[in-house]
């Protein structure tokens, strides 16, 4: 480059063309040069140039090189080609998104006529990663990884700073990754989260002025020089907009705003990114022979991404959360920030300023608490309201001054259909009460398995090591508590037994993404943070709410366990309390209590009377009053037979055998050996179970009492609770009388059930001149078997007739 002229001015356009070849003949003699002395190319360089250069050169110009006549009309022929063969076609587009909305066959057209652009994007973006790899490659022969992370995680930062918005994005969701990175990794992507270079104001306020139609001046009070943060897509700065009539605001009040403005031709810089990805995405399958559709992720990501470059959308979804979560538990205590919609464009967005600090900077005693805020208003939003925020980093969480959790950013998110949230809902059921054998089925319905392998789904091995892997990251503390080496070996081992098992489905690229940035804001302040375990509350308060029939059979799943299809089942106590526990912490969490947000001891014990009722008084049967009422009605009867079997014998027993209590009460012997009063195992298990829920039901009011003191009450809060739950119980009145009506039924349908099942009594059948039986101590004559057969039918068909009209 030394050996180049150096420029002189140049006074007409023929010297100007002139001084033109002269430099290209230089430096294309330097490249010939080098291309001719090749070992590799040199004698093919030189036979090329030899045949086809004077050609050339008789065609464009006679003092050009041959190298360079060469590229030209290589330039030429490439010109001429594409233009034969695009007749008959569309002209290219303008832009890869002409509809502003992620379309990757426009953005092919698009760029397929840049091929340069796309070349030099690969170029740029292959070169700066190859000398940061190179440099990890070299750390790791000389043994000094460890050594030089700080440095490394700094020239990280600052390549993907330098790479642009997409691979920013990147980092930023890794940086709160503390069990997938080291600490000297997470601390130099952190800066990814608030320090990204800003642009110049001037550019901002050109924007504003030209998407808003107005001077900033007309428009605001005070407009800062500087933005007060910058990101991937935009920078915020904090103005006061004036007040008037169109502002939405009471007379000319002034108030503070935040101004989202978006940095100028972003749009073009991610669809040339996403359009590399999606090139490089096959290649990726292919090499490692991946199940998973690799374009059908990218594509998922690249709408959502485009998305986020439409404040309107934002704005749109930021509402659609704020009215979604009103009408849930957490109303009062997560919100997105209001939005100026007068001053809120395609590419500039305004929103009230909202006072807080970020999540990860609050004191750490709060942290623990907004982490199972945030966790249950993600779950919201994924299985109940279906618009989820796809960004949670930490920058985009605040606790407010007045303790609540604030979501910033509204751009990024994805929407899950109705069905999807209950095969999701299911799963986390199956997580969350460790019913692994359900797991394998769960990922056929929800995409992670291919459907060519669900005759593999039963297997032991794949169960296994499924059950394994959850295990492990259900005791806490992420990806760092799973021996990755043991898992990618049993998973090895599945793959070469029985083929590539296992795939992403599109759809779930999003999902992760939130989970995975909420699962790292834990870790950082609890390293045996158990994401698994933070979805119980959400999960039990579904459960126990939700009133559709799939929801139905995951509840039954999870307090039944394998036992959910037997017709004696009994509840599984530990489950149960797995299920109470998890809906207490959600219903202490949504009610902000432990963020200062205390009730009085009466809206306390309203809350949980309104929540009982709500749960179980419904006129409606919901899934969760059939199991209610059936587990009810057996704890009745086993503990009614129970009872009355142990004062029966505590009565004293008679020279004859029988007792006195059942001599009194039955002189005949009747009843002694029917099944209606005769205790057997199923009893003695729901006797069980029935000491163990009282027990819990001791603890939880225990832990109850611990907030509200019952014994402290004045007798004005006594007769005002007591008006209370009066006012309650009459507003469902109808519910309650149903709900009786259905016990009722059910308690019918048991004995008839016991007496069709069981018979009416121990017989024991002696030869005779007469049939007799004998029942314990006493002698009855017995009626022909089917003479008996009628009885009991009569009996049963008298029960049901019961049991009709009731129901009428």
């Amino acid at each position: 480059l030394e050996s180049l002229p150096v420029l002189p001015e140049v006074a007409s356009a023929a010297e100007l063309a002139d001084l033109v070849v002269n430099v290209v003949q230089t430096y294309e003699t330097l490249v010939d040069d080098k291309l001719t002395g090749s070992a590799i190319v040199g004698d093919a360089w030189t036979s090329v140039k030899g045949g086809l250069g004077p050609v050339f050169e008789a065609l464009i110009h006679p003092d050009l090189p041959p190298s360079v006549t060469l590229l030209i009309a290589s330039y030429v022929t490439y010109s001429v080609v594409s233009t034969v063969l695009s007749f008959g076609q569309e002209p290219p587009p303008n832009s890869p998104y002409p509809m502003n909305k992620y379309d990757p066959v426009t953005a092919r057209r698009y760029f397929d006529g840049k091929w340069g652009l796309v070349l030099g994007r690969a170029i740029e973006v292959s070169f700066l990663s190859g000398t940061f790899l190179a440099g990890l490659a070299l750390d790791y022969l000389t043994g000094k990884l460890e050594s030089n992370s700080d440095a490394r995680a700094d020239e990280l930062s600052v390549l993907l700073t330098k790479l642009g918005p997409s691979f920013i994005k990147i980092g930023q969701s890794l940086s709160i990754r503390t069990d997938l990175l080291s600490t000297a990794y997470v601390r130099g992507l952190k800066s990814l989260q608030d320090q990204v270079p800003p642009f110049g104001t001037a550019e901002a306020r050109e924007i504003i002025e030209t998407e808003l139609g107005s001077g900033i001046d007309e428009i605001f009070v005070d407009f800062p020089g500087e933005p007060i943060a910058a990101a991937s897509l935009g920078q915020v700065y904090k103005a006061t907009v004036r007040g008037g009539p169109d502002d939405g605001k009471d007379g000319d009040e002034e108030r503070e705003v935040a101004v989202k403005v978006q940095r100028p031709n972003i749009m073009n810089q991610i669809a040339l990114d996403m359009h590399l990805i999606r090139d490089v995405a096959p290649v990726i399958k292919r090499t490692f022979g991946l199940n998973t559709d690799f374009v059908g992720v990218v594509d998922t990501w690249g709408a959502g991404f485009v998305d986020e470059l439409d404040y309107i959308e934002e704005a749109i979804n930021a509402k659609a959360f704020t009215e979604g979560i009103e009408q849930t538990p957490l109303s009062g205590v997560v919100f997105a920030p209001p939005v100026a919609d007068e001053l809120t464009t395609r590419r500039v967005l305004t929103t009230e300023w909202v006072v807080g600090e970020r999540l990860d900077k609050s004191a750490k005693e709060d942290v623990s608490i907004l982490c199972s805020i945030a966790m249950n208003s993600y779950l919201t939003m994924m299985l109940e309201t279906g618009l989820l925020h796809c960004d949670p980093h930490p920058g985009n969480l605040l606790r407010t001054t007045d303790g609540k959790l604030c979501i910033l950013d509204w751009g990024m998110v994805t929407r899950l259909d109705p069905d999807l949230q209950i095969t999701l809902i299911e799963h986390m059921a199956h997580l969350t009460s460790a019913d692994y054998e359900e797991i394998p089925k769960d990922l056929l319905l929800l995409g992670f398995i291919p459907e060519d392998k669900s005759d593999l789904i039963k297997d032991s091995g794949v169960v296994e090591t499924l059950a394994e892997i959850y295990g492990a990251w259900t005791s806490g503390g992420g990806a760092a508590a799973i021996n990755v080496n043991k898992v990618i070996a049993d998973l090895q081992d599945l793959t070469a037994e029985k083929g590539n098992l296992f795939q992403i489905p599109p759809y779930f690229a999003y999902i992760a993404k939130s989970f995975s940035v909420l699962e790292g804001i834990g870790l950082s302040n609890d390293a045996k943070y158990s994401i698994i375990n933070e979805c119980l509350p959400y999960v039990s308060k579904r459960l126990l709410t939700d009133k559709s029939e799939r929801t139905g059979g995951a509840l039954s799943t999870f307090i039944f366990g394998p036992d959910k299809s037997n017709q004696d089942r009994i509840i599984d106590y530990d489950r149960v309390e797995q299920l109470v526990s998890g809906f207490g912490d959600y219903t202490t969490s949504a009610s902000g209590e432990l963020l200062g947000q205390n009730s009085t001891r009466t809206e306390v014990i309203e809350g949980v009377a309104a929540q009982v009722l709500d749960l179980l008084a419904t006129e409606e049967e919901t899934p969760l009053q059939k199991i209610f009422i059936e587990q009810l009605a057996k704890i009745i009867t086993s503990t009614t037979r129970s009872a009355w079997s142990q004062i029966r014998e505590n009565s004293g027993v008679l020279p004859s055998g029988r007792t006195v209590l059942g001599t009194l009460v039955d002189p005949l012997g009747v009843f002694r050996g029917s099944p209606i009063v005769r205790v057997n195992e199923l009893d003695e298990r729901t006797v069980e179970t029935t000491r163990n829920l009282l027990e819990l039901l001791t603890a939880t009011s225990s832990s109850a009492a611990s907030t509200v003191d019952i014994s402290s009450l004045s007798n004005t809060e006594i007769i005002e609770i007591s008006s209370i739950v009066a006012r309650q119980l009459f507003a469902r009145r109808n519910g309650v009388l149903q709900t009786s009506n259905r016990l009722a039924m059910q308690l019918l349908q048991l004995t008839a059930d016991r007496l069709e099942q069981g018979g009416e009594r121990d017989i024991v059948v002696v030869p005779s001149k007469d049939p007799i039986k004998t029942v314990g101590d006493e002698s009855i004559h017995e009626t022909s078997a089917g003479n008996r057969k009628d009885s009991t039918s009569d009996r049963l068909a008298g029960a049901r007739q019961i049991l009709s009209t009731i129901d009428q």
